[in-house]
């Protein structure tokens, strides 16, 4: 089942810290320059898989099929249904 967007981000800077006190070698990006671009990649991304939920479940409710949906995805309804469906009918 899929985490929710505050375990990820949770996770994230559980991670964040966690580089954070590591010193890498042989880079010309500090670890913090390195590390803020890893964090605002996934800041990034996981607030795209929130809009991308709203939006799904916003597509549901006007009556879209999980088949037009998953072409929107690209991919098929079914799989549009196994990775929104549970998520969508738990909100």
């Amino acid at each position: 089942m899929p985490r929710s967007t505050k375990e990820i981000i949770d996770q994230a800077d559980a991670l964040a810290q966690r580089f954070e006190d590591h010193s890498p070698h042989g880079s010309n990006l500090t670890p913090a320059d390195a590390l803020g671009r890893v964090r605002r990649a996934f800041l990034g991304r996981a607030r795209a898989e929130s809009d991308l939920l709203v939006a799904v479940e916003v597509a549901r409710a006007d009556g879209q099929s999980w088949s037009a949906i998953g072409a929107m995805l690209g991919t098929s309804g079914e799989a549009a249904r196994q990775r929104y469906g549970a998520v969508i009918a738990g909100r």
